[in-house]
């Protein structure tokens, strides 16, 4: 264990590197949830379909998402897509992508199941066709409701990028082990970057509590 004066020493001169992991792994975390947000939607819709092959392929996918590693399938798009000049970074971000896109799946068949279909219906009488119906009355109620637990998905995501440094992307985790090897102050560095990562998740979570609060407010 390295004494606290010594630590502190190291965290202050490391906080350059961090500050660029620290950019690289929200970068990663936010373009991952934003495409697998619309991936989500997408198999959501099939999972509600009445079509029973969409129901099959979504019920599918979610499955072979859910019930592999993570780290294995963003080992499948670096060693499928590194040879086609993609980077370490966007290999890492559809990795991650994909495995959020069948959570945030069932966040929003949740949802959309949350609302009452008489609203449907209503929406219906009134001459709307069914899609837009639901574009216009269903959806930005499902979405209000999912929020929250997209806010908590975001979380994980965000520790989930870590794995991205497996395959040499320089975010935060890949600059602790980086800056541990060469040198040889491992738990150092590992210290160092458990507080970064902490402090974020506080703050998200912090973000996440208080989103909670202001639709669980409006819905009074």
């Amino acid at each position: 264990m390295p004494n606290i004066g010594h630590f502190f020493h190291v965290f202050i001169d490391s906080y350059p590197l961090f500050m660029k992991g620290l950019l690289l792994t929200l970068q990663i975390t936010i373009v991952s949830i934003l495409i697998g947000t619309v991936v989500g939607l997408l198999f959501a819709f099939f999972k509600l379909s009445s079509s029973r092959v969409l129901n099959a392929i979504a019920n599918v996918y979610i499955a072979i998402i859910r019930g592999t590693p993570l780290i294995v399938q963003i080992f499948f798009f670096y060693f499928g897509l590194a040879e086609l000049g993609i980077s370490p970074y966007w290999c890492a971000t559809l990795g991650l992508a994909l495995h959020n896109s069948a959570y945030i799946a069932e966040i929003f068949r949740g949802s959309i199941q949350s609302i009452n279909k008489g609203q449907l219906e209503a929406g219906r009488s009134l001459g709307m066709s069914t899609p837009l119906a639901m574009r216009r009355i269903v959806l930005p109620q499902a979405f209000r409701r999912a929020l929250p637990p997209l806010g908590n998905q975001f979380i994980i995501g965000l520790k989930d990028s870590s794995l991205a440094a497996f395959i040499s992307s320089s975010e935060l985790f890949n600059v602790a082990t980086t800056q541990g090897s060469r040198t040889f102050e491992e738990m150092t560095y590992l210290l160092i970057v458990a507080i970064y990562y902490l402090v974020l998740v506080l703050l998200f979570t912090l973000l996440v509590n208080k989103l909670e609060g202001k639709i669980a407010g409006g819905d009074e």
